[in-house]
């Protein structure tokens, strides 16, 4: 009997040492929705600002559809069908979500926020959606698409213009796996219309692709042409940048090169062209964007603009 107890107290260690463990993981079942964009990590509890649970209660206007559709936020979700079904949505507003003045008319009533798209497929499609606060609702005005599964870094409005920060798709990523470090700035052209106005990319060793116009500045009233002067981060392929100019309801109206002076290739670099604007009406509102395009695949790897009057 002595003999015995060791050996059943060895043996109920074991059995409970064995209980205890932690199972295996089970594979998640094929139909599981896909993992949606990473949120912002949050530190400590903290309470949730009134406009966050706003736009988790408002309408929304789905920006993948072929014909005008608003659903109804619930608590920063709406969901219809099942997955695998032809019907089926799923949208959720993500943990980026920003109030600023983007009107200039010195109130905070103005609210942007990243906000995912999918239907059931692996894609999920990310919008950059802006809000106005009207007596407490806010109306949904518009959205542009970010990216299918981009990787989300930081949302903010400094001096009026949207500030985003996100690693999306480079041409020849796959889709699982975006790895274009970017940044870009967002302005309200229209009140029911966002504009980018500025587009940074950065190389692969983390050196920002910038292009910079000093002159002119934005809102110059300007004639039959235009002095179009600044400075670009790394000189582009040939030393050739574009600039386009735009209608404010975005018609292209003319285009052409830019030559930049580098003392090094792939370095430091000026530009200073003068600019003719040829048939474009007096009394016109126009965007001019001078662009860095990639010669391998057509990309956009920067650009920067102003907004000028014509006279």
């Amino acid at each position: 009997m002595v003999s015995r107890y060791p050996v059943i107290f060895l043996l109920t260690i074991f059995l409970f040492g064995c209980n205890s463990a932690s199972p295996s993981p089970t594979p998640a079942p094929a139909s599981e929705i896909p993992a949606l964009p990473a949120t912002a990590t949050v530190a400590s509890p903290t309470v949730v600002p009134d406009y966050v649970t706003k736009i988790g209660n408002a309408q929304y206007q789905l920006g993948i559809t072929d014909t005008l559709r608003v659903v109804q936020l619930v608590d920063g979700e709406y969901k219809q069908g099942a997955i695998g079904g032809a019907d089926y949505v799923f949208v959720n507003v993500t943990d980026f979500v920003t109030t600023g003045d983007l009107n200039n008319d010195g109130s905070m009533d103005e609210v942007v926020a990243l906000i995912a798209e999918n239907y059931g497929g692996s894609g999920v499609f990310v919008f950059l959606a802006e809000y106005e606060d009207v007596n407490g609702t806010l109306n949904f005005l518009s959205s542009v698409l970010l990216d299918d599964r981009p990787q989300l870094n930081e949302l903010s409005i400094d001096g009026g213009e949207i500030v985003l920060s996100a690693i999306t798709h480079a041409t020849d990523d796959p889709m699982c796996c975006p790895t274009l470090q970017t940044t870009r700035r967002y302005r309200l052209l229209l009140p029911t219309q966002l504009e980018m106005t500025e587009y940074t990319t950065f190389t692969r060793d983390g050196r920002p692709r910038t292009i910079t116009i000093n002159v002119p500045i934005h809102g110059a009233e300007v004639y039959s042409s235009f002095q179009l002067k600044g400075s670009v981060a790394i000189a582009p392929f040939e030393n050739n940048l574009v600039y386009r100019i735009y209608d404010l309801g975005g018609v292209e109206l003319a285009s052409g090169s830019v030559t930049v002076d580098a003392p090094e290739l792939g370095g430091l670099g000026t530009f200073d062209s003068i600019i003719e604007l040829g048939n474009i009406l007096s009394g016109s509102v126009v965007r001019v964007e001078i662009q860095d395009i990639s010669a391998a695949d057509g990309s956009l790897l920067a650009m920067d603009s102003v907004e000028l009057v014509v006279k």
